[in-house]
């Protein structure tokens, strides 16, 4: 909590996630809407790379400029490679 989104973004999305950031603190508006799940790769302290789904939630002040955003990211590794296997074992039963 309180450190930069860094730690866990891959190096090689960083500038899309900054730039995204930067536009939606500077207009309020953000090409998700507020509460929408949405899934990105992640990246522990030890390097492994880990499945992420989050949701955001814009900080406004009273006069409806952006002051922050809320993210609430939860470790969805378990469940997406579980369906990667059971989709393969599907695509393999329908041959």
């Amino acid at each position: 909590m309180g450190q930069s989104f860094d730690i866990i973004t891959p190096e090689r999305l960083r500038k899309r996630h900054w730039d995204s950031y930067r536009k939606t603190m500077a207009t309020g508006e953000s090409r998700y809407g507020e509460g929408a799940l949405l899934s990105v790769p992640g990246v522990c302290k030890d390097g492994r790379q880990i499945s992420l789904e989050f949701t955001i939630v814009p900080l406004k002040d009273q006069q409806s400029a952006m002051t922050g955003i809320v993210a609430v990211m939860r470790d969805v590794t378990t469940r997406f490679t579980e369906m990667r296997v059971l989709r393969e074992r599907l695509a393999k039963a329908s041959e």
